[in-house]
This record gives C-alpha cells, structure tokens and sequence, in this order.
C-alpha cells in the first residue's frame, strides 16, 4: 500500500524536502561525534547542491548550518563551523502590528493617504499652493470614487466628503470648484479576436 505525504511526519523546512530530512533524522542517530559531524557537512553539502549559492560564500554556507538546526529541532550535537542559530531565537511571536477598527475610518474608501494630504491642506496658508493642493486632493478622491461606481461621481460628494473630512476647514463649493472629467477605461471581454 502507498504511503501518502500527509501520513508522514511534517517537514519543518519543507524546501530541502523528505530526503534531507531524512539524512538529518539519520544524523542525530550517530553515537560518534567525528562520524556525526562528517554526516553533518554531508548534509550542509547536498544542501547546497539542491540550492546553489547566490551570493556571499561564507554568509550563505552559515544560512544552511542553521537550517540544519533547525532542521534536527536544535538536537544536533556536532562541532559547527559557526556560531549557530539558537532555539530561543524563535520563542515567541512577532510582535503584534496596530490595526485599525473599523469603525475609526469612515471614509476608509479613499484609503490613508488621502486624509494626510487633506491635514496638510489645512495646515498650510490659504493661497495658491493651498488651492492647487486642494484640487488635487478633491481630483484624487474623485478617481478613487469612480473606481467603486463607475458610473459617475458628482463633484458635490467629493466636495462634501472633503468638507467633512477637514472638519470644516476646507469648504468649497462645486461653483467655486471644477474637478476633472475622468472616463473609465474600456476593460477587454477576454474574447480573442478570430482571424481572417
């Protein structure tokens, strides 16, 4: 009867493949530390025939010792060339990346970046610069919103959505204002042309 990969034991680097693991598994078995430390460079050697090396010499060979490490679940008890990986190393997890709630972004549409452009509209002096900056703003936004409903967006919601955004600080008016026409583009139907 066939032995299937899920029956085995799971590979703890599952690039070198069962093999290698199994020559690991092998090693640790050796009572000799000369003779495991000869299989030991055995193995290091194979893994580098399976992935050549690509850059430093010396940097990569002390990659695959610590694979090897790894590999034989820090047991391995052999006289290494460098100063190995230790089991520590990986205790605990990473630490934990700040996510925002859902509910803190209400425009979360337009995405992050948008909401920093407008902090630094209303941070600048009312003049040309501001204005020019505005408009570029409310012409992103306006992308952004015809990206969602390709059907047109009127500039009367970019320039509420900006109002509220800014907390009042920018207030304009589609009067005051002309925002870009942007046309969606064609998107193909996938369906080859036939030749004639």
């Amino acid at each position: 009867m066939l032995t299937y990969t899920n029956h085995l034991k799971r590979l703890v680097l599952p690039e070198y493949g069962r093999n290698i693991q199994k020559m690991v598994d092998h090693c640790l078995t050796i009572e000799d530390r000369g003779e495991r430390t000869a299989c030991a460079h055995r193995i290091v050697a194979a893994m580098q025939t399976l992935f050549p090396n690509q850059g430093n010499a010396d940097e990569y060979r002390r990659k695959l010792w610590d694979h090897l490490v790894i590999m034989s679940n820090f047991e391995l008890d052999v006289d290494f060339p460098y100063e190995h990986v230790q089991a520590k190393t990986f205790d605990g997890g990473p630490d934990p990346v700040p996510a925002e709630r859902p509910g803190s972004m209400p425009y979360h549409h337009y995405g992050h970046f948008i909401p920093r452009l407008i902090c630094a509209a209303v941070d600048l002096e009312p003049g040309e610069e501001r204005d020019a900056l505005i408009f570029m703003i409310a012409n992103q936004m306006k992308k952004t919103l015809l990206a969602t409903n390709p059907e047109g967006v009127e500039d009367a919601r970019v320039f509420s959505d900006l109002r509220n955004m800014s907390h009042g600080a920018i207030n304009i008016s589609p009067a005051e204002m002309r925002l870009n026409e942007f046309i969606q583009p064609v998107v193909p139907s996938g369906k080859k042309k036939k030749k004639k």
